[in-house]
């Protein structure tokens, strides 16, 4: 599974900094898969090959948002998740859009950093 930030979110920004994958990002910034990850390219659901630097809108334009397809719920770095940890407002939960056993999570993080 991945994580989301909710609306309750206070814009400290102690999430971004604790996270292994550098899937979270300051309300209304770009996001690339290359940023804090080993990746080169990427090959969309559709089978098109893109570069990892390529930067992709913001999810949020207000709010601290998590990249669902970076998120390992930091399985293979920690045992819980940090964003979820050091959040003073515990607005880091579970994406119930985005439900991933541990072993995807794994196989994830070795997508992103092998």
């Amino acid at each position: 599974m991945a994580l989301k930030i909710t609306d309750a979110c206070i814009n400290c920004g102690a999430c971004q900094i604790e996270c292994p994958n550098n899937a979270i990002y300051v309300g209304s910034e770009n996001w690339s898969f290359a940023e804090g990850t080993s990746l080169k390219e990427v090959e969309t659901q559709d089978g098109k090959i893109l570069d990892a630097h390529t930067e992709n809108p913001p999810l949020n334009d207000f709010i601290y948002y998590i990249v669902a397809d970076k998120c390992t719920e930091c399985n293979g770095f920690h045992d819980e998740p940090q964003c979820a940890f050091v959040c003073p407002a515990d607005c880091c939960v579970i994406d119930e859009n985005f439900i991933e056993t541990e072993e995807e999570l794994l196989l994830k993080k070795a997508w992103l950093h092998d």
